[in-house]
């Protein structure tokens, strides 16, 4: 059975490598802001400073609750080294019912 709610994000965000990626993943699921973080290695290409640029990036998939958000947006940027980190939040359509119980135990404050 899934359930759609609107109080559960996924927000994404780039890390410059491994070892980064880790220690926020950490960060945000030890302070309770994310029940879990998944990494996964990609290609980034962007403009930045008027340059274009092509790294490897790790990108963290970040699950959390609606209400953590702003919280999690703040630590995120207090923990990250990029001077612009990308920060996006999705919201969540549907999921298991189950899983969405875990997640919303998991953040709360």
């Amino acid at each position: 059975m899934t359930q759609a709610i609107a109080e559960f994000l996924l927000v994404l965000t780039t890390c410059p490598d491994e070892a980064v990626a880790a220690r926020i993943a950490g960060e945000l699921v030890e302070g309770r802001l994310a029940a879990c973080v998944s990494r996964q290695p990609v290609r980034s290409t962007y403009r930045w400073q008027e340059r274009l640029e092509d790294e490897p990036e790790v990108l963290l998939y970040i699950k959390t609750r609606q209400d953590r958000f702003a919280e999690l947006e703040m630590r995120l940027k207090s923990l990250h080294p990029y001077k612009v980190p990308e920060i996006i939040a999705l919201p969540l359509a549907a999921g298991s019912a189950a899983y969405l119980a875990w997640l919303s135990a998991a953040v709360a404050p």
